[in-house]
């Protein structure tokens, strides 16, 4: 097995900031090749929401070794571990309202235990023992996994071997006798400024004559021979302003996750950390397995920065004296109702999960696809409200360089001056960026099209809806002669 070079487990979030320091992982932006990942300004906000993982592990006891364990490697046991996990990335993202980046990991180790054990079962494979492997050092050494699934495709109406380069979907390009050579690139996939390992899945179902394309393996993030290069993000030019912090909104935490483009250009993966081979039929069966368990996941993470946002804009209303309008708190409301319905969304799929062969639970596909399509819709309406009622001088705002200013400083803090029994005029402005950051760009972005796009969830819907058997539950009702024929 090909590991990270972590020298010890991690315990504290120190330990897990040098551990970065140590693998050295480069990362490119802005045209320019970074080696100092977790003390570059452009990276430390999302370096900073991964280590409060460490600060706050929900440690879980391994069904593997018996060991206690941070919850976020976990392979789920039961409903109570589904539930258990939708509450804690509630938590977390109470204290950082920003993406917590761990959760792509998660999900795919649980899809990939369950998986592996499908296809050994039926092709006497060793997958599922080489993957527990995997886990148990994840677990041991308390190190954070991230999810790349989502090739960059090309023509969409094409098959990954009819694209005219055949690289638009990662492939193996090579079979050697101690491993396999990939090539191609895995593109919008979340955390690598801040993992130590990756797991690497198919992005769709594989017909035999694309089985080179069914690959599922796991490799150190610092893997020679792949260049990452970074997504630009909301505020990342403010992020290289370290004198004038309040400009980035949310300054200590990450906006969204850090997504980025990961370009393998020949990369050698030993046998023992390759979990699918050319076993096309069961790509799909990735993808499916992964998609559910991260969909799971978005009424409680998006709940938890809603949660902030509500807060942000009610001490804001407060503080302009308009906190007690009734059609104030009748949008407050609203943007309560929207969240909590996310949340109960999260829930609901947790506790009607279901065990699979391997052991291991899922949440409920088709709840979990629905939380996450209302997801791609609630949030934008949370934010159009917040947007609301904060007014335009979320969008008018000057920089926290004008307000300090000795000579049109005293002017902005006496005009935007506020009910001082409630704020100064310094946390309004920290509110109001804080406001603007969660409710545009990338933020709103990463709802809608992180973990699937809508339609993609419309499909399982369909799939998972058993459409026939309601048209029969109708037809018995009322004794009609079609639902024989059906």
């Amino acid at each position: 097995m090909v590991i990270p070079e972590i020298k010890k487990p991690l315990v504290t979030a120190e330990d897990y900031v040098q551990s970065l320091r140590d693998m050295k992982t480069k990362i490119w932006a802005f045209g320019e090749c970074h080696e100092d990942v977790p003390d570059n300004p452009l990276f430390i906000p999302h370096v900073n929401a991964v280590a409060k993982t460490y600060e706050m592990p929900f440690p879980v006891k391994s069904h593997l070794t018996g060991k206690t364990i941070n919850r976020f490697n976990h392979i789920h046991q039961g409903t109570d571990d589904l539930v258990a996990k939708v509450k804690m990335l509630r938590a977390l993202n109470n204290k950082t309202a920003c993406c917590i980046q761990r959760c792509a990991g998660m999900d795919a180790m649980n899809a990939t235990y369950i998986v592996t054990y499908e296809i050994d079962k039926a092709k006497g494979t060793n997958y599922h023992e080489r993957f527990k492997k995997y886990v148990e050092y994840i677990q041991d050494y308390n190190l954070v996994v991230l999810g790349a699934m989502t090739d960059p495709k090309g023509e969409r109406n094409k098959q990954p071997n009819q694209q005219a380069d055949p690289d638009l979907f990662l492939h193996v390009v090579e079979e050697r006798e101690d491993g396999i050579v990939v090539r191609g690139a895995k593109a919008h996939f979340t955390g690598v400024s801040g993992a130590h390992s990756m797991l690497v899945f198919p992005t769709q179902n594989l017909k035999e004559d694309c089985a080179d394309y069914a690959v599922v393996f796991s490799c150190p993030v610092n893997t020679p021979g792949i260049t990452y290069i970074f997504g630009r993000q909301t505020n990342d030019n403010r992020k290289q302003d370290p004198e004038h912090p309040i400009d980035q909104g949310n300054f200590k935490y990450a906006t969204v996750g850090g997504e980025c483009l990961a370009v393998f250009n020949d990369v050698f993966i030993p046998w023992e950390d390759v979990y699918l081979y050319k076993d096309y039929e069961y790509a799909g069966m990735f993808v499916e397995a992964f998609a559910s368990a991260h969909r799971q996941n978005y009424g409680a993470c998006k709940g938890g920065i809603a949660d902030v946002l509500v807060g942000a804009v009610y001490a804001l209303c407060l503080a302009n004296g308009v906190a007690k309008a009734g059609h104030i708190k009748d949008k407050i409301a609203d943007m309560i109702n929207l969240t909590e319905t996310l949340y109960a969304g999260s829930i609901a799929c947790s506790y009607e999960g279901k065990p699979t062969e391997s052991g291991a639970w899922r949440a409920d596909t088709m709840l979990a696809n629905i939380t996450k399509h209302n997801t791609t819709k609630f949030v934008y309406e949370i934010n159009r409200i917040a947007q609301d009622l904060c007014g335009g001088i979320l969008a008018t705002l000057p920089s926290e360089a004008d307000f300090k200013h000795p000579e049109i400083g005293p002017m902005l803090n006496k005009y935007f001056a506020c009910n001082p029994d409630v704020m100064c005029t310094e946390d309004k402005e920290r509110l109001l960026r804080l406001v603007e950051c969660l409710t545009g760009g990338t933020a709103s972005v990463e709802a809608m099209h992180g973990a699937g796009s809508p339609q993609s969830q419309k499909v399982m819907m369909m799939r998972d809806a058993n459409l026939m058997k309601k048209a029969k539950l109708a037809g018995d009702v009322v004794d009609c002669a079609f639902v024989d024929r059906l």
